[in-house]
C-alpha cells in the first residue's frame, strides 16, 4: 500500500501566517511580561507534551516561530507532522533564552493545539468509516487566512480536501441552478467554458436532481442533507456514472450509517470549523 506524503504549504507561505500571528500577539512589538520579569540571562528548557493522544499538526509553524523570535533557540524533535503523540509525551524540546521561550509559547501552542485538533478530529472520522470505501474530506468552512494549514491538518488525521477556493473546481449549487433555469444549462454553460481538467460538481437536494445531473454528464454529484435511505437510492441511481459524495449536517453519530450507504465522498465542514482545540501544553525542565 502506498504511503501519503504529507506535503506541507510552501516555507515562505507559512512563515507569512506566523509572522502574522506574531505581530498580532506582540502589538508594539515587546513581550512585555517577559521582559520585565524575567532575568535577562535566564536560561530554560522546556518540553512541548502532548496532553492527550492526538496526531501532531503544526509543528512546522513552531518551527517558524522560533525562527522569527530567536534563531538562537535550540530544539529537539520528538514527534514529526503526521506522527502519532501518546498521552503525556514530548513532541519537541526547546532550550535557550527563558525570554524568548516565554515569549514564543502562546503562538506555537495557538498554532500546535488548533491544528492538531483539526487532525484528531478527523482521524475519529476517518476511523469511524474505515470499514467502508468513503473518503473523509474537509471544505471551504476554514478560519480566514489558515484554509492552506487547516486543510494540510486534515490530511494529516487521514482526510482529503475537496476544493481549496473557488477556482479549482465547478460547483453548481442550488442558486447558481435556480439563475440559470435547471440544472442542465447550468452544467451546460459551465462545459462549454471549461478547459479538460476542470471537473463538474452539481448540488443535489433530491433524487429528481440526481437523474438531472447524471443526464447532464457531472463529473461529482453533491447529495445534499439527505437520509441514508435516499443516498442509498442515489448512491444505485449513479451506479458509477459519477463520484458521489454525501454533505450537510453530518455529526459523529450519522457518519457510520452514512458511509454504510455506498457513498464515495464525505465532506464535513466541522472538521475545520468546530474541531476543538487538542491539549497541548508546555512544560519547564530546567530554569537557571
Amino acid at each position: 500500500m502506498m504511503t501519503r506524503e504529507f506535503y506541507p504549504p510552501a516555507a515562505f507561505f507559512i512563515d507569512d501566517i506566523v509572522k502574522n500571528a506574531l505581530q498580532e500577539d506582540f502589538g508594539h512589538g515587546w513581550d512585555v511580561t517577559s521582559q520585565i520579569v524575567i532575568p535577562e540571562k535566564t536560561h530554560a528548557k522546556v518540553q512541548m507534551t502532548a496532553r492527550e493522544r492526538l496526531p501532531v499538526a503544526g509543528l512546522i509553524c513552531a518551527l517558524s516561530v522560533i525562527k522569527h523570535i530567536d534563531p538562537q533557540l535550540t530544539y529537539i524533535i520528538h514527534k514529526n507532522d503526521g506522527d502519532i503523540a501518546e498521552k503525556n509525551t514530548s513532541i519537541m524540546d526547546i532550550s535557550g533564552s527563558a525570554r524568548s521561550i516565554m515569549a514564543a509559547e502562546r503562538v506555537i501552542l495557538n498554532f500546535v493545539g488548533h491544528l492538531s485538533g483539526i487532525a484528531l478530529k478527523t482521524a475519529k472520522s476517518v476511523a469511524a468509516v474505515k470499514h467502508t470505501k468513503a473518503k473523509i474530506v474537509c471544505t471551504r468552512k476554514t478560519l480566514p487566512n489558515l484554509r492552506a494549514l487547516q486543510k494540510y491538518a486534515v490530511r494529516l488525521g487521514g482526510g482529503f480536501t475537496h476544493r481549496s477556493g473557488v477556482d479549482d473546481c465547478i460547483l453548481i449549487k442550488d442558486n447558481h441552478i435556480a439563475v440559470c433555469g435547471g440544472i442542465e444549462k447550468a452544467v451546460q454553460r459551465a462545459r462549454s467554458s471549461l478547459g479538460h481538467t476542470t471537473k463538474i460538481e452539481v448540488e443535489c437536494d433530491h433524487l429528481g436532481q440526481v437523474e438531472e445531473a447524471l443526464k447532464a454528464r457531472a463529473d461529482i454529484i453533491m447529495l445534499d442533507n439527505m437520509s441514508p435511505a435516499d443516498l442509498r437510492l442515489a448512491v444505485e441511481t449513479i451506479d458509477g456514472r459519477a463520484i458521489s459524495e454525501a454533505s450537510g449536517g453530518i455529526t459523529e453519530k450519522t457518519i457510520k450509517d452514512i458511509a454504510e450507504t455506498g457513498v464515495d465522498m464525505i465532506s464535513i465542514g466541522a472538521l475545520t470549523h468546530s474541531a476543538a482545540y487538542a491539549d497541548v501544553a508546555f512544560d519547564f525542565l530546567e530554569l537557571n
